[in-house]
């Protein structure tokens, strides 16, 4: 690789306020905020809105949607169109 023309690659703390999750990785992204982590260093944290501590998909409260309910009241409502 180049040197010079890279973002700097360095340990960040991403954190989901929400749900009170964070999660210390390797990212280019920066923050003016730090944060001290668990291993008594001080990283830089960035506040996410939604992490998969928080997202409904991952956290099981997702809605499934009753799409053969619907069908079934389109077919009754407007009736149901012949075989092609």
């Amino acid at each position: 690789m180049k040197s010079g023309i890279h973002p700097a690659y360095g340990p960040v703390v991403f954190r989901d306020r929400a749900a009170g999750f964070a999660f210390l990785t390797r990212s280019t992204l920066t923050s003016e905020q730090t944060v001290q982590w668990e291993d008594g260093h001080t990283y830089p944290v960035v506040d996410v809105e939604i992490s998969s501590a928080s997202h409904p998909f991952y956290t099981g409260t997702a809605r499934v949607m009753d799409t053969a309910g619907r069908v079934e009241r389109f077919e009754r409502r407007y009736g149901r169109r012949g075989a092609r």
